[in-house]
């Protein structure tokens, strides 16, 4: 008989009240017989005395008698699995333990017990070897009473702090690791006690007396044990450790927020802040984040000293930084750190992460970052020159840096910000000494942190160069500053399509022009982004060169036509031939749109004339919202019928609102109606104040995301008074000259501008002189003050005067010669019904 029959009997436990027993000689033939043995193998007594052991079993097995019998001479006994025979003949299996049962004096006896397997549960085992198991168990293992006392605890548990098992015992969880959120753990034991349910999988996360400074995980299972009345006696719980599953899944949660989190925008600043933010406080206590200046700047990054910086440093600055609420102190990160700084940045003396000008969190620019000078062979400095990292347990001197006498030493991570083979800057990591120091997977986390966002600093950095010089462009494209004037009073919004480069190709405009008048401009050429808005730039300027011709709005568009025509089309030749710049194609102006309205604050007059753009809107006094009704022309450069103007007078207090057509039709049930009806709600809802009009309406009107550049012009019209214009009309005689120059005179006087009565009197003399000799028809003569002095003279002539050089021989032509030399501008401008020629001083001169 093998040993695999004994181990199985072994493993299993053996039910003595169950079992049948019979009585076997030492011959192995039997002697006694039971009832509990003939209910198992069915022989009756007088059937089975007598009978051989071998006879009552199967013939495979009856041959292993002899070695059976022998096994308990030489041992004592034996248990093992048999295969009887019943009275039927049919074959059941049993588990047999034979001992002796000798008397002293008497024969050799055997006792046999059989149980039959199939109802067996199994062996019981001794006590020694199930203490034996549960004791060298590698799985923590431990019982509590149902006061939640420990009763017993293994070896292994020890490993998790709270002393070996003797030191356990009586106590509670709370008494041996006062550190652990000890309730939530007895709370699971609770319930199991209460509802017999075991629990499973159950993990906890905190920190025990055997690592105080390390946060450790654990997987804890719960089971409640009953006694043979079903009455629980307790809770039996294992501990298996789980901390370094635990920290690999923290660190691909901590990488996963910092791919969602790091580079959400193109901002140099937030980007860094973000790093910092991302880091504090599960992986670290501190962390700060300093770039080099020029990449703040958004340009190449170059290691160069301040020429006010010590020597023997490097400066950068400091563009995030984090820390977590903490009171241990431990390192600085400046050498004169202002003194409200304290804690884990609060105490190093002088030489560590360096010298900072001042604090923060996220800093965008090179203005709002402040310099952190460190010293050439600390360590961020060398992670600086050499793009390798640098790591301290803890710190000390090597730092190169003195620890304030109550700090304790934290431990430090400095990773450089390298992206693209090109280091940008440096990240410092800290932890306080009640925190584990960092490791090597803590310094492979932190190079991978610091590596995904260098790409997106590196990212905002070239963003942020293309961006200004982009911008640079816009603010050349478009008036940084309307002028002042006192015809209307003016507000502008601008929202492009290309949120990154902020650059579109509509453009707003006021341009000043003679006799107080002033152009309003708005317009926009075909496309978005950068090529739209060189395209732009042509077009203004082109409009600005023939606003200055002082022509009326028709014509200024069809010369403006022209123009668009001409450059598009030597756009075309030189992409044709192979001349033109890479993208140069894309700069087209053929199609583009403008409206150009001129209004008149002496009488209120308002002219203007359109090609392909939306009419503008007015909002009277009273608030009521009309649109006028202009012709429209078609769009710059493609061709079509002429441009005509409308003029319509505007009462003082109008506000015209002029915008392109990417203010409307912004949904798919575009309408002229429906458009104009959204901005005419939005124009009346509005504030009276002019610039919270104009956001109001772009607010109102258009989404954060446009789909088409949006440009809105809004200006709010006066009059001048009625004693700021004066006007004569002079009868063609030479000897009106001389009263036209006294009448002038004394309306100066009565302005209160009797200073500028002798240059007046001069520019009055030669243009009334120039229009007598010169011209025919009605002859008048006008003085307007506003912001300066405006001369002009109309008369019914259709020919310009002409600026001559004359020589000192020559008795004649230096009239308009004089006119300009005292003059701060002057110039002519055509009038159906004849020409005006006009001279304006400065009101607001030396003596004025």
């Amino acid at each position: 008989m093998g040993t695999h029959d004994e181990d199985d009997v072994a493993r299993r436990r053996f039910d003595v009240a169950d079992a049948a027993p019979l009585l076997l000689d030492a011959g192995g033939v039997v002697r006694g017989w039971t009832r509990d043995a003939e209910r198992l193998l069915g022989y009756p007594a007088a059937d089975a005395v007598g009978r051989g052991l071998a006879g009552l079993l199967t013939r495979a097995d009856a041959a292993r008698v002899p070695d059976v019998l022998e096994r308990c001479r030489r041992e004592g006994g034996w248990a093992g699995l048999l295969s009887a025979r019943r009275g039927d003949g049919r074959p059941i299996p049993v588990m047999a333990r034979i001992t002796s049962a000798d008397e002293p004096g008497g024969p050799t006896r055997w006792l046999v017990l059989l149980n039959e397997r199939g109802d067996a549960p199994g062996w019981s085992m001794s006590r020694p070897v199930l203490e034996k198991m549960v004791s060298g168990s590698p799985i923590g293992i431990a019982i509590v009473d149902t006061d939640l006392r420990f009763v017993w605890s293994n070896a292994a548990l020890a490993r998790f702090g709270g002393g070996p098992p003797e030191h356990r015992l009586g106590l509670r969880l709370a008494d041996v690791q006062p550190g652990l959120d000890s309730e939530a753990i007895e709370a699971q034991m609770r319930r199991v006690l209460q509802s017999g349910e075991p629990v499973l999988g159950y993990e906890h996360v905190g920190h025990v007396r055997a690592s105080p400074h390390r946060e450790t995980a654990h997987m804890l299972s719960f089971t409640r044990l009953d006694d043979d009345h079903g009455h629980p006696m307790g809770v039996y719980y294992t501990v298996v450790d789980m901390t370094e599953r635990h920290r690999a899944r923290q660190r691909l949660a901590l990488l996963d927020r910092a791919g969602r989190r790091i580079g959400r925008s193109l901002d140099i600043g937030r980007t860094a802040q973000e790093l910092a933010d991302i880091a504090v406080p599960g992986f670290a206590d501190v962390v700060t984040v300093d770039l080099l200046e020029p990449v703040l700047r958004g340009a190449e990054p170059a290691q160069e000293r301040p020429t006010d910086a010590p020597k023997n440093t490097v400066t950068l600055h400091r563009a995030g930084r984090r820390t977590a609420a903490t009171d241990t102190p431990a390192v600085t990160h400046g050498t004169d750190t202002p003194p409200a700084q304290d804690g884990l940045e609060g105490s190093v003396a002088r030489g560590g992460a360096g010298r900072s000008t001042g604090g923060g969190e996220g800093f965008g620019d090179v203005a709002g970052a402040p310099a952190v000078v460190y010293p050439v062979d600390s360590p961020p400095a060398r992670a600086l020159v050499t793009g390798r990292p640098w790591w301290a347990e803890r710190l000390t001197e090597e730092w190169g840096a003195a620890l304030a006498p109550a700090a304790e030493p934290p431990s430090v991570l400095v990773v450089p910000v390298r992206a693209r083979g090109t280091t940008l800057g440096v990240t410092t990591f800290l932890r306080g000494h009640r925190r584990e120091p960092f490791d090597e997977d803590d310094l492979a986390l932190a190079e991978d942190l610091v590596s995904r966002a260098a790409v997106c600093v590196d990212n905002a950095r070239r963003y942020t160069r293309e961006r200004d010089a982009a911008l640079v462009l816009q603010r050349n494209l478009l008036p940084r500053r309307l002028p002042e004037q006192g015809a209307v009073e003016v507000a502008a919004c601008y929202r492009p399509a290309d949120e990154l480069t902020g650059l579109g190709g509509d453009w707003y405009d006021l341009i000043p022009l003679s006799a107080a008048r002033v152009a309003l401009v708005v317009g926009e050429v075909p496309g978005h982004g950068i090529d739209a808005a060189a395209a732009m730039g042509r077009v203004r300027t082109a409009v600005r060169t023939l606003a200055a011709l002082d022509l009326p709005p028709d014509e200024v568009l069809a010369h403006l036509d022209d123009l668009v025509t001409r450059m598009d089309h030597e756009d075309g030749v030189a992409a044709a031939e192979g001349e033109a710049e890479p993208g140069a194609e894309g700069t087209q102006t053929a199609g583009s749109a403008c409206v150009y309205v001129v209004y008149d604050p002496v009488d209120g007059r308002c002219t203007m004339a359109a090609a392909g753009h939306p009419a503008p809107a007015v909002v009277l006094p009273d608030g009521t919202v009309t649109f006028v009704e202009l012709p429209q022309g078609p769009p710059l450069g493609v061709g079509g019928p002429p441009f005509e103007s409308a003029e319509v007078t505007l009462p003082e207090g109008s506000t015209l609102a002029l915008h392109t057509d990417g203010l409307l039709a912004q949904g798919e049930d575009w309408s002229l109606d429906t458009d104009r009806e959204r901005l005419r709600l939005a124009l009346e809802r509005a504030s009276d104040r002019l610039d919270l009009r104009c956001r109001a309406v772009i607010d109102a009107l258009v989404p954060a995301r446009p789909h088409d550049d949006v440009a809105l012009l809004m200006a709010r019209t006066h009059r001048l008074a009625v004693d700021q214009v004066a006007d004569w009309e002079l009868p063609a005689d030479p000897a009106a000259v001389a009263e036209a120059r006294k009448t002038a005179s004394r309306r100066l006087a009565d302005w209160g501008l009797a200073e500028l009565s002798f240059t007046t009197e001069l520019v009055v003399s030669e243009l009334v002189t120039n229009a007598i000799r010169y011209a025919t028809g009605p002859i008048r003569l006008r003085l307007i003050r506003e912001r300066s002095l405006v001369c002009e003279v109309f008369d019914g002539g259709a020919t310009a005067p002409h600026l001559r050089h004359p020589r000192t021989t020559d008795e004649g032509g230096r009239g308009l010669l004089l006119v300009s030399q005292v003059a701060q501008r002057w110039g002519t401008r055509f009038l159906p019904e004849g020409k005006i020629i006009w001279a304006e001083q400065s009101l607001t001169g030396p003596g004025v």
